[in-house]
């Protein structure tokens, strides 16, 4: 489970780059968007993870 938990944070710490780097070059707002929705994502699935694994059933 702790590698599970690693890549999703991972993912999250990615997609907050990833926006940071796209306000620096001015992107498009859909870049922005698109960045934020990924993090947000990451952290719904980060909590689903580790609620499922402390159930046991990961």
């Amino acid at each position: 489970m702790k590698e599970a938990i690693f890549v999703i944070a991972l993912g999250i710490v990615l997609w907050i780059i990833a926006f940071v780097f796209a306000i620096v070059i001015n992107a498009d707002s859909k870049i922005l968007w698109i960045c934020v929705v990924g993090a947000l994502l990451g952290v719904i699935g980060l909590r689903y993870t580790i609620k499922r694994g402390r159930r046991g059933q990961l």
